[in-house]
């Protein structure tokens, strides 16, 4: 189960940190597109980004 929540939070991590890439480079929001600018939708995925970096953050602490 760990391992699977480990992954999950990388693959969000890697999706967020991709989609402020094309926003700084492109002025291109890809998760907005993607959902097709729903509003409560992308919420829900800024937030569950947000929750996969805290996740990291306490996930390094144990490995470095």
């Amino acid at each position: 189960m760990i391992k699977i929540l480990n992954w999950v939070a990388l693959v969000l991590l890697i999706i967020g940190g991709l989609n402020w890439g094309l926003i700084a480079i492109l002025k291109f929001d890809l998760v907005g597109f993607l959902l097709r600018y729903n509003i409560l939708l992308q919420t829900v995925v800024y937030a569950l980004v947000g929750a996969s970096a805290i996740y990291v953050i306490f996930l390094a602490k144990k490995i470095v």
